[in-house]
């Protein structure tokens, strides 16, 4: 675990974590996780550094402990930036159990929105904290594996890895 600065514009501290799906950046604000995601290819490591945020620790700790099949729910806090509609859709998706999936018509009639399958397919895509927030336990109709910001071979290797846990 390398933990880093990077000077955006709120300035938020990151943390690097090594998984099976690939290095992950886990990038905190104000004591509130606000994205997980995969380093990008021209993405490069920054100097060691403390971090301020004890979240950032959680998170990385937690992360790890979901790859090693010991952990099924995330508990630290966080604080994802979005639509109302994209954060009713979140919200939902931190409802499916570990280890099961909903379809995307399934979600849409969770957040009110019954003809809305499309909107949440969307509001998953744009899904800042991915693992966390299980946009990987959204399928299609009959369970095809459809649509993931990362793409389906992940998708399926998070699916794989909750059900053998």
């Amino acid at each position: 675990m390398r933990q880093t600065k990077q000077k955006k514009q709120d300035d938020m501290d990151r943390v690097m974590v090594e998984s099976p799906v690939g290095r992950l950046v886990i990038t905190a604000s104000c004591g509130a996780v606000c994205s997980i995601g995969l380093m990008s290819d021209g993405e490069t490591a920054l100097p060691e550094k403390g971090s301020a945020q004890p979240v950032l620790a959680q998170a990385a700790r937690e992360i790890t402990e979901y790859f090693s099949g010991s952990r099924k729910a995330f508990t630290f806090e966080m604080r994802a930036a979005g639509t109302p509609f994209q954060k009713s859709v979140w919200a939902a998706l931190l409802e499916i159990p570990f280890g099961e999936t909903k379809t995307y018509g399934e979600i849409a009639k969770r957040v009110d929105n019954p003809k809305g399958s499309r909107a949440v397919g969307m509001a998953c895509n744009k899904n800042p904290i991915i693992i966390a927030v299980p946009c990987h336990r959204v399928v299609g109709a009959g369970g095809a594996l459809t649509g993931y910001a990362y793409g389906t071979g992940m998708k399926q290797t998070l699916l794989e890895l909750e059900r053998r846990t």
